[in-house]
């Protein structure tokens, strides 16, 4: 048998694959990425995109269920609907040990690691759900919102958004009608109850009911625009400067550098530990990110925002004449990682510590094995469900000279 897209049998899933789904078999032997299922069962798959190594499907029929299967709380969760959440039918125990062991794995795969992990729970998701406070809702040309569909362009019409903080849905757009919009951006700030909205017209641009939120995160408040970068979930800025503070244990008078440093909160924490005889150089490569991070530091004189991309020849350029280096480096790449090019730059500086920010199990692997090319090994990683009902997990890795 030839599966083709369109076509349906039963298959026997084996175990998790990075990026949401399950694998099985195909009659052919083709590799078979399963959404909507779990390890386990024997479920009728759909498929979906045909490639000529392995396939997609949904499972469209669960014959054998999993015990770890329940109910998904999402009306528009499931085969062909909403593409936001990968795990709406999973209980949530079950979800945080999926990812510990696609990140298991990936570290296995990629770096030669046998690593334990452990995804920790975070507080204010209740159930998992109300705690996304960043939406991009798209709208059809009708004017009619929704959320796109898995590997779509399609938009899913919603009422609403169970992920969706609440005071994102307070605002309505799911119930809204939007002529002439290709879709609307939506922040806010959970402890202070700030709310914006940005539409992006069909013909381009963008217009703004305002600019930023404000965030309390690290015993500071943080101005955060639209479209500049901030966690999603309430909880994870505190969570993620407590761990990367607990793991880098900065000292009076140290040099710091935060890359990809967004508004500026590992950079702002840094500078507290690290205090006036110290130093932070914070480098953003988005220019409005770059203004919040300016904004949010400019009473820690000790804090330097530059505006640039990070790449090898701005890490060569930290090396100052007088032979200075950075103690400690904090990184938080996009979801790529930060390349060998920047490892290698990184390395190169001599810090005393790394650490390493990551929202890809698989891209954060594959540096890890480029750090230990040159002489930096994984002394601790953390993990956190920062999306329940998503694959998304967040993990902190601390490297140090071997």
């Amino acid at each position: 048998m030839d599966p083709a897209a369109g076509a349906a049998f039963e298959l026997t899933v084996d175990g998790v694959a990075h990026g949401g789904g399950c694998v099985g078999r195909a009659p052919d032997g083709r590799v078979v990425f399963v959404r909507h299922a779990l390890p386990g069962e024997r479920v009728r798959v759909q498929i979906t995109a045909q490639r000529s190594r392995y396939l997609r499907g949904d499972a469209v029929e669960v014959l054998d269920r999993s015990p770890d299967r329940v109910v998904p709380p999402c009306p528009y969760a499931g085969a062909g609907r909403c593409g936001g959440c990968d795990w709406q039918h999973v209980s949530l125990p079950a979800q945080r040990w999926l990812k510990a062991t696609v990140v298991r794995e990936q570290l296995l795969r990629l770096a030669g690691l046998d690593v334990d992990v452990e995804v920790a729970e975070l507080p204010g998701a209740p159930g998992g759900l109300a705690w996304r406070t960043r939406m991009q809702f798209a709208v059809r040309g009708d004017g009619v919102p929704g959320l796109r569909r898995h590997r779509s362009h399609e938009v899913e019409p919603v009422e609403a958004c169970l992920i969706a903080h609440p005071l994102v849905e307070s605002l309505g757009v799911e119930r809204r009608s939007w002529p002439g919009i290709r879709s609307v951006e939506v922040a806010v700030g959970a402890a202070t109850g700030d709310t914006t909205v940005r539409t992006h017209p069909r013909g381009g641009g963008a217009v703004g009911e305002g600019g930023s939120v404000r965030e309390v995160a690290a015993g500071r408040s943080w101005r955060v625009s639209v479209g500049g970068f901030w966690q999603v979930h309430p909880a994870a800025a505190d969570v993620l400067v407590e761990t990367v503070l607990g793991m880098l244990q900065p000292g009076r008078g140290e040099r710091a550098v935060d890359l990809y440093c967004g508004a500026g909160l590992f950079a702002g924490a840094l500078a507290e530990r690290v205090g006036a005889g110290g130093s932070v150089l914070a480098v953003e490569s988005d220019r409005l990110a770059a203004a919040d991070a300016t904004a949010n530091l400019r009473d820690l004189p000790q804090v330097v925002v530059r505006t640039g991309r990070v790449d090898g020849a701005l890490l060569r350029r930290l090396l100052d004449p007088a032979g200075t280096r950075p103690d400690l480096i904090v990184l938080d790449p996009p979801r790529a990682g930060a390349g060998a090019e920047v490892v290698a730059a990184l390395t190169a500086l001599v810090p005393r510590a790394v650490c390493y920010v990551a929202c890809d199990p698989a891209a954060l692997a594959r540096d890890v094995a480029t750090f230990a090319g040159h002489g930096y090994r994984l002394s601790r990683l953390r993990a956190f469900d920062l999306f329940p009902m998503t694959a998304h997990v967040e993990c902190v890795a601390l490297l140090e000279r071997a």
